[in-house]
């Protein structure tokens, strides 16, 4: 189950087990809905639980990222496993987010 919360400035974003193009569209909703309503200037994606993702895991990151650079903010992307961090590697995201 995925969870929100704002900690000082940042969206912390805790990601399911799974990220499918199903669960993509309610995370980038959500999180842009507190992107919107709050003073948020970064994002940190916690990958603590996540063991699968497919593309639409990277088109959350990215959307997220064309939002908040905009405004200076950058992303984070934490607890990433090595298929993750593969993954995040092959798509460039490591060119924008910084992973931890």
């Amino acid at each position: 189950m995925e969870e929100f919360q704002i900690i000082d400035n940042c969206l912390m974003v805790k990601l399911p087990q799974e990220i499918d193009h199903h669960r993509a569209g309610f995370i980038s909703e959500k999180a842009d809905q507190y992107l919107l309503s709050d003073k948020v200037m970064h994002v940190v994606f916690d990958f603590e639980n996540t063991h699968f993702m497919d593309s639409s895991g990277i088109g959350i990151i990215m959307g997220r990222y064309r939002k908040i650079s905009c405004f200076g903010g950058k992303v984070y992307a934490i607890h990433a496993d090595n298929y993750i961090k593969r993954m995040l590697m092959l798509a460039g995201i490591n060119k924008l987010v910084e992973i931890r």
